[in-house]
């Protein structure tokens, strides 16, 4: 009697190729466990030296002062850091738990994870922009290049948006970490049933 064994073949795609997590307590998982947790860690150092550095940006001279204080895009940068700072290092606890995550938690990983993602991606976009009018000015509403009188400010401001978008490749990465562990585990919920129960709701 030829039946099929369900549990030795492999239940998807990324199993075959050795990717997937074949049980809780495989080696595969206890490695992309301990991945996730040193990922989750890494993006510590920038965010923190990024804040530092920005909050200590300012410069006064003959033609007078300027902070990072006087420009909303900064001030967003040196708290876009600090939250990203706070959030990787309480996720890399919880990640470094030996305990299988449930379905909540892998799903407030992936959301948390892409909202941080496009919070500090954000924060160094709005500031670059802000640097690119310090440094090339506008001619037509009559702004003069900034950095030409403030260089020092300029140079520090240019190091922590430069050291932010490490941070944002650090979290593009997590994010990628979570959406797998979260769909490779779990399906994605069924258009056809949402439609279903809107329809009858």
């Amino acid at each position: 009697m030829n039946m099929v064994d369900k549990e030795a073949a492999p239940t998807s795609p990324m199993e075959v190729v050795g990717m997937g997590p074949r049980d809780e307590d495989g080696s595969s998982s206890s490695s992309l466990r301990t991945a996730e947790t040193l990922l989750r860690l890494l993006p510590i150092a920038p965010c923190v030296v990024a804040l530092v550095v920005m909050l200590h940006d300012s410069q006064t001279n003959d033609f007078g002062s300027l902070s990072y204080s006087h420009l909303g895009a900064f001030r967003y940068l040196v708290n876009a850091n600090g939250i990203c700072a706070g959030y990787s290092f309480l996720s890399a606890i919880i990640a470094a738990k030996a305990r299988a995550a449930t379905k909540c938690q892998a799903w407030t990983f992936f959301f948390l994870d892409h909202v941080l993602t496009y919070l500090v991606l954000a924060a160094g976009a709005a500031s670059m922009e802000v640097l690119y009018l310090a440094y090339k000015g506008d001619s037509a509403v009559n702004w003069s290049a900034a950095c030409e009188s403030f260089g020092g400010f300029c140079h520090k401001a240019t190091i922590s948006v430069a050291i932010t978008f490490v941070a944002v490749t650090c979290y593009a990465l997590i994010s990628l970490i979570s959406s797998y562990k979260l769909f490779s585990k779990y399906d994605a919920p069924d258009p056809v049933a949402i439609q279903t129960a809107t329809f009858h709701a």
